[in-house]
């Protein structure tokens, strides 16, 4: 069978640069599936994406779909026929459906019984019809929020489309896409090259768009970007402050990106850096400049989407729309400065954070609270844990959070710095958000700690409380990522904080009706689907975390510490044969009508009898350990009960008669269990 490139461009007005590498990504992969659903092969898929168009390039497509014989089954062959031997009405009408006499119909004789059958050879379509189909379901299907129509039309898109290219080999499939006729031409830059450009062979286009000013390749503009940034931070004795979010942006805003490099007041410099950060990127889109030390500099670049004869005049513009956007921040840093943080908590008695649960002021009692307690166990400062709660939301009354929202925390730590605040409550008020992000820095000092597990804590609880639990993908109130933070905290600074505990407090302090107990057993299975997850991606089998979620650790270090115990464990050569003995052990005791003794009575047989010392010296010799909470190597001392426990399985019977023998060797395995199940239930691990 041969094969070709194929080319699909849409070209059109300037498409939602937060959106467009998604959009491109989706384009990519519906036209993938309607591919292999259409039974053809390729090599390879690229999407390609500018602000003007959204493009996808299949090298070495199949030509057609192969041939193939559909097999339609009929009646069963019992039914096939009457009693004078000619066929049934069921059997004529089954090949009347398929537009066959009976005549052409065969027979299936299969295991499970016989049937008629009608088979059909189908020639494989060619790849020039399917396509036109193909695109138009994928566009159909593109998660585009709001779809648009522009003049007559009663086509739908994210924005108006103005050129189709459908390519395949060196001929255009003529199709009609979005009210367009598709055709082999494209377009370059705008002002650069403005002209149709006539493309031979899907193999041209980037070349021939590259010429015409036009980098299509997504991932390389945007590489494009960060190089020349970084280039004119150099020239400046600086470096690019380049984050990824923004680096997307200004790829999907520019086709031909060109550096521009400007500057600002240096007064400016006195306002806090992450303000001018922000108003740079979320404002202007511009990537500001840092010295080595990671200071900020009075420069920042920008990109325009054109060589300019007059890059001076670009600068200048830029230059001047940045400074009222500056002035404003000055203006906010300095009246937000009048009024203490102090000052602003009863102002959040005006703001409801959820009808259920008050108002922010009714929230910042319930986290202060919280916070005592949390910093009590951590034999922190309980005084200044309150304190930071007390002001933790004020920040949210200011101007500069007003106008910046992502600044929250990170404007309460200056204010809190300016009114005087203990160093630690400052720095409390931004590390209560941490993590910011997947993977992201989570607080560690005592009174961050404190307060950012009693702020989410209290959030879990509430909006739990109020009925507010999440599903599929809609959590507004982001508690996926407030627990996973939680469990962060706890596990990754080693803390032996109890979250049932913790969960009974944040509960007691709602006076709204609701089920405490069906809310606990809710947020405290949440919980443990988040920690599920997390021991997951750092490769944790299902089968662990069940081994140790059975004995039901309600402290996440803890959990921690015995699932790496587990994994360890399962390492060693006795493991299989202990984790078959643990699972035949819990099933005898199950099965037993009468419960195990603690006492364990005379023995007779002498494996039964090792079995009992080998227990007794393990127990003994376990129990510093579990203090101490080394798990994996009080598992390593249990691993060496295997041959013990195998010799008992070999040569005693538990079900006996006597009675009192009977009982005295369902205490002995109670015993054994007993001294795993302290740690993990091993019975859960699959061979």
């Amino acid at each position: 069978m041969s094969s070709n490139d194929l080319l699909f461009e849409l070209g059109g007005e300037e498409l939602p640069p937060k959106s467009l590498k998604k959009l491109s990504q989706s384009l990519l992969d519906g036209m993938v599936v309607g591919l292999q659903d259409a039974g053809l092969s390729f090599s390879e898929a690229k999407a390609y994406a500018t602000p003007r168009r959204l493009a996808v390039l299949i090298r070495n497509l199949d030509s057609q779909q192969a041939d193939k014989v559909v097999e339609k089954r009929g009646p069963a062959l019992q039914a096939a026929y009457g009693p004078d031997g000619a066929a049934s009405k069921a059997a004529l009408g089954f090949a009347s459906s398929c537009g066959a006499s009976f005549e052409q119909l065969e027979k299936l004789e299969t295991d499970k019984g016989s049937w008629l059958v009608f088979k059909q050879a189908v020639k494989g379509q060619p790849t020039t019809e399917l396509m036109p189909d193909i695109i138009r379901k994928t566009l159909a299907q593109l998660p585009i929020a709001k779809r648009m129509r522009w003049g007559d039309y009663d086509h739908e898109f994210v924005r108006p489309v103005h050129s189709a290219v459908l390519l395949y080999g060196n001929d255009v499939i003529e199709a009609d896409i979005l009210g367009l006729k598709t055709g082999r031409h494209s377009f370059g830059h705008r002002m650069h090259a403005p002209s149709p450009i006539e493309l031979s062979h899907p193999n041209e286009y980037v070349e021939k768009l590259l010429a015409a000013k036009v980098t299509v390749d997504f991932e390389q503009r945007m590489r494009q970007i960060e190089t020349g940034a970084q280039q004119a931070a150099t020239a400046l004795g600086g470096i690019a402050h380049i984050e990824e979010d923004l680096l997307e942006e200004v790829a999907a805003l520019n086709e031909w990106p060109v550096p521009v490099v400007g500057n600002f007041d240096a007064r400016f410099l006195e306002l806090p850096q992450e303000v001018l950060i922000t108003t740079m990127q979320a404002n202007q889109k511009y990537f500001p400049v840092k010295n080595a030390k990671g200071g900020l500099l009075a420069h920042f670049i920008t990109f325009a989407n054109i060589e300019s004869s007059n890059p001076t005049a670009i600068r200048a513009g830029n230059e001047r729309v940045v400074l009222p956007r500056l002035v404003d921040a000055e203006f906010f840093w300095k009246q937000d400065r009048k009024q203490s943080l102090a000052d602003r908590v009863d102002s959040l008695k005006t703001i409801v954070f959820q009808k259920d649960l008050g108002t922010l002021f009714d929230k910042t009692e319930r986290v202060a609270h919280l916070a005592g307690l949390i910093a009590e166990k951590l034999g922190a400062d309980s005084a200044l844990a309150k304190r930071a709660a007390l002001l933790a939301k004020t920040d949210l009354m200011t101007n500069m959070v007003g106008e910046f929202a992502n600044l929250q925390g990170t404007m309460g730590r200056y204010y809190a710095a300016a009114d005087g605040e203990d160093l630690a409550v400052a720095n409390a008020l931004e590390e209560q958000y941490f993590p910011k992000q997947s993977g992201g820095e989570i607080p560690q000092a005592p009174i961050s700690v404190a307060l950012a597990v009693a702020e989410k804590i209290d959030t879990l609880a509430g909006i739990f409380s109020a009925g507010l639990i999440p599903t599929g993908d809609k959590d507004p109130y982001a508690l996926r990522r407030a627990t996973l933070g939680i469990l962060r905290t706890l596990i990754e600074n080693g803390l032996e904080l109890d979250v049932a505990e913790l969960l009974d407090a944040a509960l007691a302090q709602f006076s709204h009706p609701f089920d405490h107990a069906e809310t606990r057993r809710k947020v405290s299975g949440f919980i443990f689907d988040r920690l599920k997850g997390y021991c997951q991606d750092r490769g944790f089998g299902s089968d662990e975390f069940e081994a140790v979620l059975a004995v039901n650790p309600t402290q996440p270090f803890d959990f921690w510490q015995r699932i790496r115990a587990v994994q360890a464990f399962r390492q060693l050569p006795e493991a299989e044969s202990l984790s078959a003995a643990n699972k035949r052990i819990i099933n005898i005791l199950k099965k037993s009508e009468q419960a195990a003794s603690n006492a364990i009575g005379a023995l007779v047989e002498i494996e039964e009898k090792n079995l009992l010392a080998a227990a007794e010296a393990s127990a003994a010799d376990i129990q510093p350990l579990l203090a101490e909470k080394n798990y994996q190597l009080a598992l390593n001392r249990l691993a060496q009960l295997r041959d013990s426990v195998d010799a008992f399985f070999d040569h005693v019977m538990v079900n006996t008669d006597d009675v009192d023998l009977r009982n005295s060797r369902l205490s002995l395995l109670s015993m054994l269990s007993n001294q795993f199940l302290r740690i993990a239930d091993i019975s859960k691990l699959q061979s």
